[in-house]
C-alpha cells in the first residue's frame, strides 16, 4: 500500500474486470491447500525470523507471494464457508463453529466451488478438516466432493489415544470407562475423534501422530488417480490449530520447540503436494496456498507469529488481536500461488484479496459460470495472479468471528491503507486477558500505509480523518445495503447428540476397535450393534 494522499487513494478505481482472459490451453488442474491457525509470520518467506519452511520458501520463489491477503473470517466455519462459496457469512448464513453434535451445517442452497468445477468436469476431492456440517447432506460428500478423507470439524473436539500437545493439555481417551467429569470444559472425553473416508468412520480415535502422513499420501494418491480429468483437489490441513502432534518429540533446545517442529512437518507436507503436482504435469495445475485465520492467541508457545501485525492499540488494552478479531493478526495470512509457467516466479504482489476470491477465480479459469441468483464478495483475480495487475479489492469487509458483538457482524472494514473499526475486544489473550468489548461510532480508522502495528488511531479532529470518514461511512452503508437485499441463507445450527459421528455406542468413546489395538477400520460384529455415524 502506498502513501498516496486521502482523497486521491479514495478516488481509484479497480479496475479488475477490464482484462483478455488468458489462453489456458484445457482446464487447469487446482490445488487449494488451507493451514489452520498459521500466522502470516509462520513463512519465512514473509518473515526472517522463520526458518522452519523451506519449501513454502521455494514456493514462493518459484510462484507470488501475497503479503496484504486475507481470511474471509477469522475462525474456522466461516472462513471455510466463504472459501467455498465466495460469499462472507453474513450472505452464507455459517457465521460461527460448527458443533460435533450439529444437526445442520452450510446451508443445502448455497452452491460449493467444489459443485460449479464438477459440474465443468472436474474430479474433485477433500482431504482433511471440513468443520462445515457433517450430519446427513451436510457431509462433504454431498457437497460437491467425489472423495472425502479427514476430520469433519477441528482435531481438538474429539479424544485420542496420541492426544499430542495443547495449552492446557488434554488427557487421551478412556479406555474403560468415561470419566464422571471431564478434566476441562473444552476436554472433549465422551467420543473420540473419528476419521472418515467418503461416508465411513475407519478410525476412531485417530492416530494424531501419522495423520500429516496419511493426508500426504491420500492427497497424492488422488492426484495420481485424476489422470485424464482435470481435478480440484481442496486440502485442509490440520497444521496449525492445536493439538499440535510431532512424532518424535523435538529435544528441548531446539529452537521454536514444539511448534517449530510442528511446523517444519507442515512444510514437508507442502512440499510433498508440489512434488506430486509436478509430476503429474508441471505447468498444469494452479497451487494456492492460504491460511484460514491467525493464530490462536491463547495457546501461548503452541501459536504462531504474527509478525509486524500485533495490533498494538488492543493490546495495550488486554486481549488477543489474533484469530477471532477484526485486528491484522486475526485475518492478514501467508498466502502463495504457483504455476509455472503462467503464475510469475519471484513477485510480492500487494493487491488487497481474500479467500473470498479463490471461488470466483477459479471459476473463471475454469470456464465455467457462477451460480445465478446471489451475490459475491469474491472477485476474480486472475490478472492478479498472471502479473498484469496489482489491484484487488478498493473494499473489504472483516465480520466478527467469536469476539465482542455478534457473530458474523461486519465488525471492521478496509478501504485502500484505511482500516476503520465500529467493535474491539472479547478474545482472550496467553495471559488470559480479555479486551474490554468497545463500540466505537464513529469508528476507530488506522492508516496501515504507517502504522501497520495499528497502535495509534487518527485523531477524529484531523484533517486526515476528516477527510477520509465520509468514504468509509459511505462504503459501509452500501455494504450492509447490498448484504440485506442479497438472496441471504440461514444456518441450522440446532444441536441433537444423535448426531455425533459414533462408530460404536457400545465402546467406550465409540471407538471402532477394542482398547489396546490399533485396527485402522471398524471392527466387524456378528450381532447387533448400536451405532451413532453421521449420515
Amino acid at each position: 500500500v502506498g502513501t498516496s494522499s486521502p482523497r486521491a487513494v479514495l478516488v481509484l478505481v479497480a479496475l479488475v474486470g477490464l482484462w483478455a482472459p488468458p489462453v489456458v490451453s484445457g482446464q487447469p488442474n487446482f490445488i487449494v491447500i488451507l493451514a489452520d491457525d498459521v500466522g502470516w509470520g509462520d513463512l519465512g518467506a514473509n518473515w526472517a525470523e522463520t526458518t522452519e519452511t523451506p519449501h513454502l520458501d521455494e514456493l514462493a520463489a518459484e510462484g507470488t507471494r501475497f503479503v496484504d491477503f486475507h481470511s474471509a473470517a477469522s475462525t474456522c466455519s466461516p472462513s471455510r464457508a466463504s472459501l467455498l462459496t465466495g460469499r462472507l457469512g453474513a450472505r452464507n448464513g455459517v457465521t460461527h463453529n460448527f458443533a460435533i453434535t450439529s444437526v445442520g451445517g452450510l446451508p443445502l442452497n448455497e452452491t460449493t466451488l467444489a459443485e460449479v468445477l464438477r459440474a465443468a468436469g472436474y474430479s474433485t476431492g477433500a482431504i482433511g478438516k471440513w468443520h462445515l456440517g457433517h450430519h446427513g447432506h451436510h457431509h462433504p460428500s454431498f457437497r460437491g466432493f467425489d472423495y472425502y478423507f479427514g476430520i469433519p470439524y477441528s482435531h481438538d473436539m474429539g479424544c485420542t489415544d496420541t492426544p499430542g500437545y495443547n495449552l492446557p493439555p488434554c488427557p487421551p481417551c478412556p479406555r474403560h470407562s468415561v470419566p464422571a467429569r471431564t478434566p476441562r470444559q473444552d476436554c472433549y472425553m465422551e467420543v473420540a475423534l473419528p476419521l472418515f473416508e467418503n461416508v465411513t468412520i475407519i478410525q476412531q480415535p485417530v492416530n494424531l501422530s501419522s495423520l500429516a502422513a496419511r493426508y500426504a499420501e491420500e492427497a497424492a494418491r488422488f492426484i495420481r488417480r485424476a489422470s485424464g480429468r482435470p481435478f480440484f483437489l481442496y486440502l485442509a490441513l490440520a497444521h496449525m490449530h492445536v493439538p499440535l502432534g510431532v512424532s518424535p518429540p523435538p529435544p528441548p533446545d531446539s529452537g521454536r520447540g514444539i511448534y517449530g517442529a510442528s511446523l517444519s512437518e507442515m512444510d514437508a507436507l507442502v512440499g510433498r503436494i508440489k512434488r506430486a503436482a509436478d509430476r503429474h504435469g508441471k505447468g498444469h495445475t494452479l497451487l494456492w496456498f492460504a491460511g484460514d485465520n491467525g493464530p490462536w492467541a491463547q495457546k501461548c508457545e503452541l501459536a504462531g507469529r504474527l509478525g509486524p501485525f500485533v495490533g498494538a492499540w488492543q493490546r495495550q488494552r488486554g486481549g488477543s488481536s489474533a484469530k477471532q478479531t477484526t485486528w491484522e493478526g486475526g485475518h492478514r495470512v501467508p498466502a502463495l500461488a504457483y504455476w509455472p509457467g503462467r503464475i510469475p516466479a519471484k513477485r510480492t504482489s500487494h493487491a488487497l484479496l481474500s479467500t473470498l476470491d479463490i471461488f470466483p477465480t477459479l471459476v473463471a479459469l475454469a470456464g465455467a459460470a457462477l451460480p445465478p441468483n446471489r451475490r459475491f464478495d469474491g472477485l476474480d483475480v486472475s490478472p492478479v495472479l498472471f502479473g498484469w495487475s496489482d489491484v484487488g479489492h478498493k473494499v473489504l469487509l472483516h465480520p466478527n468471528s467469536g469476539a465482542a458483538g455478534k457473530d458474523g457482524e461486519i465488525e471492521a472494514l478496509r478501504l485502500a491503507q484505511y482500516k476503520a473499526f465500529y467493535t474491539t475486544g472479547g478474545a482472550m489473550a496467553c495471559d488470559g486477558s480479555i479486551g474490554p468489548a468497545q463500540h466505537h461510532r464513529p469508528p476507530l480508522v488506522f492508516n496501515l500505509a504507517r502504522d501497520i502495528q495499528e497502535q495509534e488511531p487518527l485523531d477524529v479532529a484531523s484533517g486526515e480523518y476528516q477527510a477520509v470518514l465520509p468514504a468509509i461511512s459511505s462504503a459501509y452503508a452500501r455494504a450492509l445495503e447490498d448484504i440485506a437485499t442479497d438472496n441471504v441463507s440461514i444456518a441450522d445450527y440446532s444441536k441433537d447428540p444423535a448426531a455425533t459421528p459414533c462408530c460404536n455406542a457400545q465402546h467406550v468413546a465409540c471407538r471402532c476397535h477394542q482398547p489396546g489395538t490399533h485396527a485402522a477400520v471398524p471392527e466387524r460384529h456378528t450381532g447387533p450393534r448400536a451405532t451413532r455415524l453421521c449420515l
